[in-house]
């Protein structure tokens, strides 16, 4: 028996101070989805981290020991007993797995309702883990049908119209402290993605950007080129803030890079002037102790979810249609995860009608000792003639179930018919256990 299971924690249940201590690059997702394929119990793995979750698709034999086994290291990677981690994670299982990923792909379950860069953030995670072999049939159909939903629900709603995203909340931020960004200094700590964007949302405001980078320096310059700013390296960083008034830092480093007592002597260069700092990475680039300096103020990318709450209110009337999606894409989904099943269960089924009716035979074949070859052909095949108008029924129905409940069906049968012992050798992952719908009661 296998199941389908996601362990995960993201800024719905968890704050930023546990979410970083369990975030990882992509190299660091890969060797962990590598050590848990590893385990006996687990068959297929891919692993999601972005700034605002970090998530464990698997599928297992024993989902009880695997949510265990799964949870001390992701424990033992933040650093806190695993009981602590319980409190902040969830743990759906089998189609409500399936439809909390078809939700983060089509971004329902971002800060930024519909944002699209959690889209390509998947498909790098999966794409990841099916190079090296670590999923299998069941992830490979669940991250496709996932990707899917997300294309269908951006291009049928206009969830993503707006083109809001966390870059552009923070200049929005800057700009409620600081008013208009015409001609403010202001640095943008990092290149990749995320920084872009940023960059985009300055320009719009009219804001000069300085960049700084070391490790993608020629990227950092061509960010410069395109949105009209400069380039320093690291080391430049400190003179840089002695004249800037905004800096928004996103990059993908996992310690701190503006620490408390260097922006110590930085501030005492300032005279006064007061330093507006945004840190939308994860893990943090700034230490928060930073926030208590004179003239220092410090957000991170939870107080930014005071911001977003227009934006949940701007495309809530799209978001029921992105759900009807979603809930059509599980459908189909959830039937060919039927169709898995069933066709193993009549295979056995009638294995198993085949085998009593040789039974039965063999008991009774001293009876008849006077009949002849040709009468004991006529009682075999009425014997077999009864068995087949009986299965005739149950087999039309068990082909024709799907959704979430045909497999709770499936098992009842396979429990009447005591087929649990005697099923035929199926795929791996095409065995799931039972489904249940989240409606009304669905895990954040």
């Amino acid at each position: 028996m296998s199941e389908l299971i996601v362990l995960g924690i993201s800024h719905k249940t968890a704050p930023v101070a546990l979410r970083e201590r369990l975030a990882l690059s992509a190299a660091e997702a890969l060797e962990f989805t590598r050590q848990l394929t590893e385990t006996a119990d687990v068959r297929e793995a891919v692993t999601i981290s972005t700034c605002n979750r970090t998530e464990v698709y698997l599928v297992v034999g024993d989902p009880v020991r695997a949510e265990a086994d799964v949870l001390g290291a992701l424990a033992t990677r933040a650093g806190i007993r695993p009981t602590e981690l319980t409190e902040v994670i969830y743990s759906p299982r089998n189609c409500d797995a399936a439809r909390h990923l078809f939700r983060v792909t089509a971004g329902l379950e971002s800060m930024i309702v519909g944002e699209a860069e959690i889209q390509g953030q998947v498909k790098r995670a999966y794409d990841a883990a099916l190079k090296v072999g670590y999923t299998g049939a069941l992830t490979n159909r669940l991250f496709s049908a996932a990707l899917t939903t997300g294309k269908r629900v951006r291009s049928e709603t206009e969830i993503g119209s707006s083109r809001v995203s966390i870059p552009s909340v923070a200049v929005d931020l800057a700009c409620r402290v600081l008013g208009t960004l015409q001609d403010r200094c202001v640095m943008v700590l990092g290149a990749g993605e995320t920084s872009e964007l940023t960059a985009r949302a300055l320009a719009e405001q009219g804001a000069g950007t300085i960049f700084v980078a070391n490790r993608r320096a020629d990227r950092a310059l061509s960010l410069a080129q395109r949105f009209g700013g400069t380039v320093v390296s690291l080391d430049g960083m400190p003179e840089q803030l002695i004249r800037a008034d905004i800096m928004v830092s996103s990059t993908a480093s996992p310690h701190h890079i503006v620490g408390h007592e260097e922006l110590e002597l930085v501030v005492a260069e300032r005279q006064g002037k007061p330093l507006l700092l945004i840190d939308i990475a994860v893990p943090r680039d700034i230490e928060p102790r930073c926030g208590e300096l004179p003239g220092v103020t410090l957000y991170d990318i939870d107080d930014l979810q005071e911001l977003v709450a227009h934006n949940l209110d701007s495309r809530a009337a799209v978001v029921p249609h992105a759900q009807e999606i979603i809930e059509e894409e599980l459908t189909r989904f959830a039937r060919w995860l039927g169709q898995l099943e069933t066709l193993p269960t009549i295979t056995a089924l009638r294995e198993h009608a085949d085998a009593i009716v040789e039974q039965v035979l063999a008991e009774n074949s001293e009876r008849w000792e006077s009949a002849s070859p040709r009468d004991l052909l006529r009682i075999e095949a009425l014997a077999r003639a009864i068995v087949n108008r009986l299965l005739h029924e149950p087999t039309i129905h068990l082909r024709g179930l799907s959704g979430e409940h045909g497999h709770a069906s499936v098992e009842l049968l396979r429990e009447l018919w005591g087929l649990s012992g005697d099923a035929p050798a199926r795929d791996q992952g095409a065995d799931l256990a039972e489904v249940h719908s989240l409606e009304g009661r669905r895990r954040r």
